[in-house]
């Protein structure tokens, strides 16, 4: 064990930001929120683990390093969900709404969602106002101001505090508002009012004007979707993509061009990197008293730095300009630029700085497809394994990282997305090559040029690149079988794949096959996980039940977020309609041992109901009185405490769990807590 341990040495950094992750992924995994003490007592034992390392020697000291980094993970993300705290909205307000624009976007329904900070709202003491509260605008709009950034409005909303998981296991939205400071969702009817002009001087602000700026000049030169996707490749917005087209991108595995990550960061640094240096090479003063290849370097790193403020420095775009810039760091030292340290040294930046990244299919699948490629093509390198005649390896190049990316992203994909694009890999090696050759070549030219007025040069060479690119993804998305549904899985299952293949990856000897065990097992696991059978929504405005054609919902309409969730983690994503179709037409749904599910929606239900069987469930969307408990009931004033609830097999009958069950009693449910 001990040789076994020493042969480690000079690959122990790659392990950093794995026992990170751990300890993040621990903190999160908690159903309690950690006391003071327990924070003290996990920093202590993290102190004197690096004091133990230095008394077990080269071998096993290693060992205590690591178990003191993944306390140091526990402790930055404990760190972080502290200092990001905020007040958040503890009740369903309706009234005047007050505050700075600081971010312009689009809902799922395609309605334009205005971001607020420096809140004001009637009624509400500013020590208990949101920082930030997102807005939908619904109706008639056509009287409302025009967004700009930082500019001052106000309206009439309907706010209420963000939403917990639409299942218990679900994806946790009021976790995500936590850590991005969003205190109130909600929307507005009625027109949106400037009350003051633009803020000046804030340099958030000046950047997310700088964006909003861009994307109108590409929107003007590039009108639909092709403009759509220009602006979401420059500046990070999708707000002008047609949902059809959103969709189309999504069937053929092509969604990922529209995220600013390593792709784009490193097409674009590595353009202007080889164009700097041969415009240096071209002016012989320059090339005899320079070194051409680390200007270049600083050169692109520059223009990396642009791109990062254009685009907003989203999680992904960070990791991508961290990796550019450990690259290009590398050349200006003579080190070798693409490696797994590198890698390595940009996941633990990130982690750093942002430890809930790693919850987020963002950080997943960009740190899963680079660690991937650079894992498959330093192999290659080291092993001097050929990839065909020389006059093929580009081609060879381009099929081995969209076939390597796209296997190392796919369970991370199938896992929060519940599908599988079948043709993905034809569509990339139609459209990657296009997307370095044409598209961002012709993006940098625009930005050249812009200062001259001529931008539309570089914009119309890029349309054409992006129209090429849309017509493959609508092509791909049409063919039969282009894409397929699975059912999610358990919680466990995307760490077993994770640290199986990081193993396999990262550890030196023949051991490193036994990575392949928990990842074997994490996809049985995947196979044979079951769905729950019946489904309560958190505010009993939809139930779902299990039959043998698919899950049956309550209703036709309403709660179309909700449904749409449930029968997507189904791995039946079928229209709502359809669902509610096969809803029993007794109105009851049936459960194993003969339990019923009763859903009372609507004031008039609730009112006629006279009271229910010990073998019924009573889901209403209204209170229900007291004297009608002699069954379970889960209604509106029952719900706020449990949120929603799934109703899992157990032996011949059924199990309750709630989201609260699985959620536990955190700092971002902790309002929730104050208000019950």
């Amino acid at each position: 064990m001990r040789a076994t341990l020493l042969i480690q040495r000079g690959h122990l950094f790659e392990w950093v930001p794995v026992l990170l992750a751990v300890g993040i992924g621990c903190y999160f995994s908690l159903r309690f929120e950690p006391s003071l003490v327990f924070l003290a007592g996990v920093a202590a034992a993290g102190l004197a683990l690096l004091l133990l390392a230095r008394f077990l020697g080269e071998a096993w000291g290693p060992l205590a390093v690591g178990l003191a980094l993944v306390t140091g993970g526990f402790m930055l993300a404990a760190e972080r969900a502290h200092d990001v705290a905020g007040p958040v909205l503890g009740w369903r307000y309706y009234g005047p709404v007050e505050g700075r624009i600081v971010n312009i976007d689009r809902s799922s329904s395609d309605a334009l969602r205005l971001t607020l900070d420096q809140v004001v709202m009637e009624r509400i003491s500013p020590g208990r106002t949101p920082a930030r509260v997102r807005i939908s605008l619904h109706g008639d709009q056509t009287a409302s101001v025009d967004a700009a950034p930082g500019l001052r409005v106000m309206t009439t909303a309907h706010v209420s505090p963000p939403g917990g998981p639409v299942e218990p296991g679900g994806f946790d939205f009021q976790r995500h508002a936590w850590f991005g400071r969003l205190g109130g969702v909600g929307y507005t009817r009625v027109p949106v009012l400037a009350i003051a002009p633009a803020s000046e001087g804030a340099a958030g602000l000046a950047i997310f004007r700088m964006r909003m700026a861009a994307s109108a000049r590409v929107m003007e030169v590039l009108p639909g979707d092709v403009g759509g996707v220009a602006v979401a490749v420059t500046t990070g917005a999708r707000s002008g993509i047609s949902q059809q087209a959103l969709e189309d991108l999504r069937a053929s595995n092509l969604a990922h061009l529209l995220a600013i990550s390593g792709l784009h960061m490193g097409l674009l640094s590595g353009f202007v990197f080889a164009l700097l240096r041969v415009v240096i090479a071209l002016i012989p003063p320059l090339a005899l008293r320079i070194p051409a290849k680390k200007a270049a370097a600083v050169g692109a790193l520059m223009a990396a730095s642009v791109y990062l403020a254009l685009s907003g420095g989203n999680v992904a775009t960070e990791r991508a300009f961290i990796m550019v810039a450990v690259a290009l760091t590398a050349v200006l030292f003579n080190r070798r630029a693409i490696s797994l340290r590198g890698v390595a040294i940009a996941a633990t930046i990130v982690l750093i700085l942002r430890p809930e990244a790693l919850l987020g299919p963002g950080f997943q699948m960009s740190f899963a497809a680079t660690t991937a490629l650079v894992a498959v093509f330093g192999y290659i390198r080291d092993h001097k394994v050929s990839t065909g005649p020389r006059w093929a390896m580009p081609v060879t190049a381009v099929l081995l990282s969209s076939g390597i990316a796209g296997l190392a992203t796919a369970p991370i994909g199938a896992a929060h997305f519940n599908a599988v694009s079948h043709y993905g890999l034809i569509a990339n090696l139609l459209s990657v090559p296009v997307m370095g050759s044409v598209v961002v070549p012709a993006a940098v030219l625009a930005g050249i040029l812009a200062p001259f007025g001529l931008d539309w040069i570089g914009l119309w060479i890029m349309g054409l690149g992006l129209q090429w690119i849309l017509s493959v993804g609508t092509f791909v998305a049409g063919l039969d079988g282009a894409r397929s549904f699975v059912a999610g899985p358990g919680k466990a299952v995307l760490p077993m794949i994770a640290l199986g293949f990081l193993f396999m990856i990262i550890w030196q000897g023949r051991l490193r096959s036994l990575g392949a065990v928990p990842v074997v097992l994490a996809f049985l696991l995947w196979v044979q996980a079951e769905r729950p059978l019946g489904l309560i929504a958190e505010n009993g405005t939809l139930v779902g039940v299990m039959t043998p054609e698919g899950r049956a919902l309550s209703k036709p309409r309403g709660a179309g977020f909700i449904a749409s969730n449930w029968l997507e983690n189904d791995g039946q994503p079928t229209e709502q309609e359809i669902a509610a179709s096969r809803w029993p037409e007794g109105g009851a749904g049936v459960l194993p041992g003969g339990v019923s599910v009763i859903h009372l929606s609507g004031k008039k239900a609730v009112a006629g109901f006279s009271g229910c069987a010990p073998d019924e469930i009573i889901v209403a969307s209204y209170d229900l009185p007291s004297e009608h408990r002699a069954c379970d009931v889960f209604d509106p004033s029952r719900l706020r405490t449990t949120g929603a609830v799934a109703l899992v097999p157990d032996g011949d009958g059924i199990r309750l769990v709630s989201v609260r069950d699985t959620t536990g009693h955190r700092l971002w449910t902790q309002w929730k807590d104050r208000r019950d």
